[in-house]
């Protein structure tokens, strides 16, 4: 029986199909249907086991291990683009890769490949992706980072805006009107402490720390320089801004919680915003975005690897964070793709607007950098001696005033003195002829230090702003200006401070020295500080001659101001005296550099 059965198969032992009865058909396909779909899911399964053992045994052979250090905002979307694209290497025809990724300070890592700033220790990755090309630029222009590779693309944008708490939205709007630079900038002006100063407490980013602030800066300083503002304007806002600037965004989220009769508003990318309010509420913070449009984090991509085959995983991951996946898991993180597109979490109720805000372009690198080291100069710290004229003719009437010389300057000061921050150390003496006894023609009246420190009770800013108000002029006094001036001059290179820019500040009424009692000539005096000037410890001297109209006078001050790399102001009413404070404190971009030509 075995046998027929044998013969009976055809060659190739397949058993011909005779189509069952109804009833066991029925039975039978619900057997083989899912018995198909095993065999097939097992077929799949053994193909999958096949190329990962194959991929894995391939990978143990050679793998390339690559780093990717990223800013912090976009490190969990790289890390999770990172992940997929190591699962997915070592398929057919490709290489594997091991994709690790860290997070770095944009700032940090820049100092570190430059060589500057206080960061120490060496960079490894193979990838750098910052949040903004403002740092390639700085780097760029560093010695040793000239050398580095320029970005290869940009993989997402994050627009810089205005940020501010919902509920004071309304009253931002009905004290500047549309969300704009120009508006911010007026806000921050130092030079108008009563304009929209007094309703608007401005919060901005660091820009030595953060892009997102330099952008900002950039942005407004372009839109002063559009309406013709000068440099005086630029340095008032500088000024205000490095006074209120914070380290990051959750200070600045955090300042913005702070009780204030002044509304708060701040700068801040627009992926910051939407974290900040996915932790929060939606829609605690609104984006407001200027009406001139802004500067976006562009998020570019610098391949920094040195070996071959580093280079070339690197290039296939960059290449992996274009992919429609890549862009997805960027969008669904707050971010725009590099063409402006919002993802589904951009949205209105989130406090944001997913349509594209209008693109300033980043300025050049040489834009770029004057305004970082405006900035930093702005920092500085500041120590500064005033000497202040009391001498007879300065009890003479002020042009373009209702009150005498000495009012005018006592008066111009105290509101010169708003314009400095609390740290700022300042001191001040009087000067004429034998104040201090026979010969001596100057004496101390507020010692030296920081505004904001305290004078029996008071700060010195109230204790200098009292001395001011009541300072009167001495009728029979000379102008002992010469021994006053290498006294002061001696003093501030005794206690000279390197962290700060050392002034010395004369207020007079031009006629220059004097003294018929002697002391030191003018020629004297002339020698004395060009001989003693140290670029390396500059000491500049500031003179503002009040109703300079002796020749001779002026000569000498434009003189004395040359020989420390200073300058010499002669304003004729109220108005000019204001200037030159702001002119005064726009030298420290320059000094000890600057043009000591006077003012006429």
């Amino acid at each position: 029986m075995g046998g027929r059965h044998r013969t009976d198969e055809p060659e190739g032992g397949y058993s011909p199909y005779h189509e069952p009865s109804g009833r066991r058909r029925a039975g039978r396909g619900k057997v083989l249907v899912p018995l198909a779909g095993a065999v097939a899911l097992a077929v799949l399964l053994g193909v999958a086991a096949y190329v990962i053992m194959n991929r894995d045994k391939a990978c143990a052979e050679g793998t390339t291990a690559i780093k990717v250090v990223a800013a912090p905002d976009i490190e969990p979307a790289i890390r999770e683009i990172a992940a997929n694209h190591t699962k997915t290497s070592g398929a057919p025809g490709g290489s594997c890769v091991a994709v690790t990724v860290a997070e770095g300070d944009p700032a940090e890592v820049t100092n570190a490949l430059a060589g500057t700033g206080a960061t120490t220790g060496r960079f490894d990755g193979d990838v750098w992706i910052p949040d903004s090309s403002l740092w390639i630029a700085k780097l760029r222009s560093s010695p040793k980072g000239e050398g580095i590779s320029p970005k290869v693309g940009s993989i997402a944008r994050s627009p810089v805006v205005l940020a501010a708490p919902k509920p004071v939205v309304d009253k931002l709007r009905s004290a500047f009107g549309e969300p704009s630079w120009s508006g911010l900038m007026s806000a921050a002006n130092a030079a108008t402490p009563d304009g929209l100063g007094r309703k608007i407490r401005v919060l901005p980013l660091d820009p030595t720390l953060n892009a997102a602030g330099l952008s900002a800066l950039l942005a407004g300083a372009g839109v002063l320089r559009q309406a013709g503002a000068g440099e005086d304007q630029l340095v008032g806002v500088l000024r205000q801004l490095s006074e209120n600037a914070v380290n990051s965004p959750g200070n600045m989220f955090a300042s913005m919680a702070k009780q204030s009769s002044r509304a708060p508003i701040g700068i801040a990318s627009e992926r910051e915003i939407w974290a900040f309010n996915a932790k929060n509420k939606p829609g605690e913070v609104v984006a407001l975005y200027p009406a001139e449009g802004t500067i976006s984090l562009d998020y570019p991509v610098v391949v920094t690897a040195e070996e071959q085959a580093k280079q070339k995983a690197a290039q296939d991951f960059v290449a992996a964070l274009s992919t429609a996946e890549a862009k997805k898991t960027i969008r669904d993180q707050g971010f725009r793709t590099p063409d402006g597109k919002a993802g589904g979490v951009i949205t209105q109720a989130n406090g944001l607007n997913p349509a594209a805000p209008r693109v300033i372009k980043i300025p050049d690198a040489a834009s770029v950098t004057r305004l970082s080291q405006a900035w930093s100069r702005l920092k500085l710290g500041g120590r500064l001696l005033a000497l202040l004229d009391i001498s007879g003719t300065m009890a003479l009437p002020a042009v373009g005033a209702p009150v005498d010389r000495m009012r005018l300057i006592g008066q111009t000061a105290i509101e010169g003195l708003k314009l400095f921050p609390d740290k700022t150390e300042i001191g001040t003496w009087i000067f004429s002829t034998n104040l201090n006894g026979k010969g001596v023609d100057y004496r101390e009246t507020v010692p030296i230090g920081p505004l904001g420190g305290k004078l029996n009770g008071s700060t010195r800013r109230e204790v200098i702003g009292r001395s001011l108000a009541q300072i009167k002029a001495k009728p029979t006094g000379d102008t002992g200006l010469n021994d006053t001036l290498s006294a002061a001059y001696d003093k501030m290179k005794a206690e000279y401070e390197a962290d700060k820019i050392n002034t010395i500040l004369v207020f007079t009424d031009g006629v220059g020295n004097d003294d018929p009692e002697g002391g030191i000539s003018n020629a004297t005096i002339l020698r004395k500080l060009r001989d003693e000037f140290d670029e390396t410890q500059p000491i500049s001297v500031i003179i503002v001659a009040l109703g300079a109209d002796d020749a001779a006078g002026r000569r000498q001050m434009q003189a004395i101001a040359k020989a420390t790399q200073g300058q010499a102001f002669f304003p004729n009413n109220a108005l000019e005296i204001r200037k030159v404070f702001l002119e005064g404190i726009s030298r420290r971009l320059c000094a000890p550099n600057c043009n000591g030509s006077a003012q006429q």
